[in-house]
């Protein structure tokens, strides 16, 4: 079993930036792999990043060279700082482990205004 726990979200202006936090109940060097999805209102949930245990990373293309996932194995935390926010970034924000089986966190509502 695997609780997630995602915070950071909130409202920022076109351009800035905001850092995303999922907390997991166990050590994310035991989970597979997690990763950030979001989903727009009347949209499907899309990936956004993942990281594996190894540290290897993956971004969907229309956030690479502005969104960066990391982790904090010490703190079993692992991030999303978001950079040059745009307007359609505006979603909330998933945190996913996968380890045997898929766990979410609740999500947290990212809104970029204009």
């Amino acid at each position: 079993q695997v609780q997630l726990v995602e915070s950071g979200g909130g409202l920022v202006q076109a351009g800035g930036s905001l850092r995303l936090s999922c907390a997991a109940s166990r050590s994310i060097f035991s989970i597979t792999t997690m990763g950030w999805f979001r989903q727009a209102p009347g949209k499907e949930r899309e990936l956004v990043a993942v990281i594996n245990s190894s540290g290897n990373t993956n971004y969907a293309d229309s956030m690479k060279g502005r969104f960066t996932i990391s982790r904090d194995g010490a703190k079993n935390t692992v991030y999303l700082q978001m950079n040059s926010l745009k307007v359609e970034d505006t979603a909330v924000y998933y945190c996913r482990a996968f380890a045997r089986t898929v766990y979410w966190g609740q999500g947290t509502q990212v809104t970029v205004s204009s």
